[in-house]
């Protein structure tokens, strides 16, 4: 059941490290490449938004500029919960961290540089 009180998701946020090297690449158009190769795609006004491993953009010769770590806030957060990526995003801030937030069904996922990763987990268990 997804939880909404903020200290509740707190308590219980338990940050892992995924394994791999991710990049944001920006297009005009789907590139030709299976929906299974991608792990997130939004549609802005500039392009299309992918987040993908590192390797599959190099193999493909797609174009990005920043190489990131992928976090999960294991607890499920509600979408509908109130303060919880201002928490997380104002410590990792506080250290330097920059973070770019993804929120799913289940779960808040996070991408920081990928040389911040192993840091950005030991800020996140301390919330």
């Amino acid at each position: 059941m997804a939880i909404h009180d903020l200290k509740e998701l707190l308590r219980h946020a338990q940050p892992k490290l995924q394994a791999g090297r991710y990049v944001f690449v920006s297009l005009p158009q789907w590139p030709s490449l299976p929906l299974s190769d991608v792990l997130m795609s939004f549609r802005e006004h500039e392009g299309l938004t992918f987040i993908l491993e590192q390797s599959i953009a190099d193999q493909h010769g797609l174009p990005y500029e920043y190489v990131a770590a992928w976090i999960t806030m294991e607890v499920n957060s509600a979408l509908d919960a109130v303060g919880f990526t201002a928490a997380f995003a104002t410590a990792l801030g506080q250290h330097n961290i920059s973070c770019n937030v993804v929120a799913a069904f289940h779960h808040d996922h996070l991408f920081v540089a990928h040389g911040d990763g192993a840091k950005a987990v030991e800020v996140l268990q301390n919330l």
